[in-house]
């Protein structure tokens, strides 16, 4: 089982691939986990950015690497059904010789943009009903083809400038009824006794409703967090900050069934999440109803205005 070492590659940094010979050059570190480090990166002699995942375990990244070529598979066949120019996500796997070792790597489609919370930081948070609804598109493909993306969190979602949406690293994903392989503690259903670290649906609904209170209403998040010890703590304190928080109000109904695991699966949640962002909003402002007293008191004062207009031209 080849292994590597946690260094991370300073930019300009080039990855030669070892079986098929292609030259990367990185730019910069994406993110990092527990099971390698995501790095933009461009091929020499092309102008395209790419994301390229150094492993450090070479099973773990064909793991990943095998959810990739079922997803692109399956993407493939819609994209040929809807008649629409296909865009694969993985792009090239191979491993890089360094210190007498093996490095694996793979690379894959990436989208030119920002992690999820600097774009709403910087577009504003009225961009979290539609980036939403791309993000739990993209779940829902991937629990389709019977997996759960487990690790999700801001730093795992990159969006564009359009809000097209990508997830980059693919390190905690592991099959449906599995244990989940890797998790953030805000974002994992059992830092808050909320249920099990069984791999399913559910488990990704929880988190992208965390996902979506830290996006909203980060500082509350943090304080209800820090106040509880970790036996005390319970999805009912995440309940309580959705029911009192003036900013999650539009979403308190989709995000505590998500909490409370109600939702039958992924597909069901997005057609309540599209519902919900794009429920028709009444223009029509509500008719107030003068009172019958102010209705007397004007007439009767534009009666007294006349009658002295009227003194003071014939008298």
């Amino acid at each position: 089982m080849a292994k590597s070492s946690n260094a991370e590659y300073s930019p300009g940094t080039i990855i030669a691939g070892k079986w098929r010979s292609s030259r990367f050059v990185i730019q910069r570190v994406l993110g990092s986990g527990a099971n390698g480090t995501v790095y933009l990166v461009q091929k020499v002699g092309h102008r395209e950015y790419y994301a390229l995942k150094m492993g450090n375990d070479t099973l773990e990244l064909q793991s990943e690497v095998n959810v990739l070529t079922s997803l692109q598979a399956e993407r493939k066949k819609k994209d040929k059904k809807e008649g629409i120019a296909h865009r694969p996500y993985l792009l090239e796997v191979d491993d890089y010789p360094v210190q007498k070792r093996d490095i694996p790597f793979y690379v894959m489609r990436y989208v030119e943009g920002s992690p999820l919370h600097w774009f709403i930081r910087k577009r504003g948070k009225e961009w979290v009903g539609i980036v939403g609804l791309r993000l739990l598109a993209k779940l829902h493909d991937l629990h389709q083809l019977g997996f759960v993306f487990g690790d999700l969190k801001p730093e795992n979602v990159m969006v564009s400038e359009y809000g097209e949406v990508e997830l980059i690293d693919y390190g905690g994903v592991s099959s449906i009824g599995r244990s989940v392989k890797q998790f953030t503690e805000w974002y994992d259903r059992g830092y808050w006794n909320a249920g099990t670290r069984i791999s399913d649906e559910g488990y990704d609904l929880f988190s992208f409703a965390v996902l979506c209170i830290h996006l909203l209403h980060e500082d509350s998040l943090k304080a209800t967090s820090s106040q509880h010890l970790p036996q005390t703590r319970s999805m009912s304190d995440l309940l309580s900050l959705v029911q009192r928080s003036h900013r999650l109000k539009p979403y308190a109904a989709w995000l505590t069934k998500a909490i409370r695991g109600e939702f039958e699966g992924s597909d069901q949640a997005w057609k309540c999440w599209r519902q919900q962002i794009y429920k028709p909003v009444s223009l029509s402002s509500p008719i107030i109803k003068t009172p019958r007293w102010l209705r007397i008191a004007f007439t009767l004062s534009i009666l007294l205005l006349c009658g002295v207009v009227y003194l003071a031209v014939w008298l």
